[in-house]
């Protein structure tokens, strides 16, 4: 069955850092509506879809990123900048950008740079240690003080949404700032269309947070009715780590809590049965919807998997075979538990009609 990766183009050139994210989130509205589901929004603005009544399972993934606001307008008309989410200085010094501002869709271009940037006229460009105080936004525009910047409209907490620079590639990898997490709400597109295309309900919620990439994403909202959460988000890839771009992996533990043990042996035994590319593995400097959820005191079992993402929260890069692992896995996981004798997955996958219980 296709995957529509020109819905992730789509949501991907839709600017939404954590806490500006309205835009992003209703095109996923619109994008289950147009699939004949019902979506709603929660009081904090994430977007919520249950595939039948009563969900027990919950899966979730987040539809913000990263990017920053705008902390101090500096005497010379540039702009400093305060991060929203864990952003990379060194990743994303050098990217083009636009500031919002107050006005409703007014915004104006810049470029994150480090100050004194000429090395024709800094010697130590190359060795200055980046931080907060010495980047700073240059902006596209005529100015050469704080005043011009204030009649351009340009003020403090004013959003800054960095340029994604998408780009998909003849051998299948997608090239693009936001991997973390925009690849994710394709699979659970996927999962709406591919339940909607077999004319079923199932007690199934969708959940797309807004609020992750600052740690209360996943914090609640969720059905009432949910006993367990699947996250979706991107899989860790770098030295040491067992994840890769074309597979989905499966996360034991991150920096906050081992995820529920039960969850992650039925993931692996249903992965292994239906033959899909996976990797076991923890992360080591990371945290998920889930573990917001659990810390918000939620009373159910959390599982955390995705599509490896290299040079996560810099210059990110997946692959295709990654994000479509991670669908079939989503997939396999629902049809165990929901209705195991009906196949959602691509009729090449190997079909299992008795998968093995997580228990052996």
């Amino acid at each position: 069955m296709y995957t529509d990766y020109q819905f992730l183009k789509e949501l991907v050139d839709i600017d939404s850092p954590s806490g500006f994210s309205q835009k992003a989130c209703k095109f996923i509205f619109d994008t289950l509506s147009g699939l004949g589901w019902k979506p709603t929004y929660t009081r904090k603005g994430a977007v919520k879809c249950s595939l039948g009544e009563n969900p027990t399972l919950s899966i979730a993934a987040h539809v913000d990123t990263l990017g920053a606001v705008v902390a101090a307008v500096r005497p010379d008309g540039t702009l400093r900048i305060s991060p929203v989410g864990g952003l990379s200085l060194t990743g994303f010094e050098g990217g083009y950008c636009r500031i919002y501002t107050s006005k409703g869709d007014k915004f104006y271009t810049g470029t994150l740079l480090l100050d004194n940037p000429a090395t024709h006229n800094n010697r130590n460009t190359e060795t200055t240690i980046r931080s907060l105080d010495n980047l700073h936004i240059r902006l596209d525009e005529l100015v050469h003080n704080a005043a011009d910047v204030s009649a351009l409209g340009v003020s403090i907490g004013d959003f800054v949404c960095f340029e994604p620079h998408y780009e998909e590639t003849q051998s299948g990898f997608i090239k693009s700032r936001f991997m973390d997490n925009k690849a994710s709400c394709l699979v659970l597109v996927e999962i709406a269309k591919r339940i909607a295309q077999a004319g079923i309900s199932l007690p199934v919620e969708l959940f797309f947070s807004n609020y992750e990439e600052v740690g209360h994403g996943g914090a609640g909202g969720y059905a009432a009715t949910m006993e367990e959460l699947l996250v979706v988000d991107m899989g860790v890839v770098g030295q040491e780590r067992a994840g890769k771009e074309t597979h989905c992996s499966i996360c034991a533990k991150d920096s906050v809590s081992p995820y529920d043990y039960e969850m992650r042996q039925l993931l692996t035994n249903l992965a292994e049965d239906y033959k899909i590319p996976f990797a076991v593995d923890i992360y080591p400097y990371y945290g998920s919807d889930g573990s917001a959820a659990w810390r918000a005191g939620i009373d159910a079992k959390v599982a955390l998997i995705g599509m490896g993402v290299s040079a996560s929260h810099g210059v990110e890069r997946t692959h295709k075979k990654g994000i479509q692992a991670t669908i079939d896995l989503c997939l396999a996981y629902i049809n165990y538990k929901f209705n195991p004798n009906l196949s959602l997955l691509n009729p090449a996958n190997v079909i299992i009609s008795n998968p093995k219980l997580f228990l052996e």
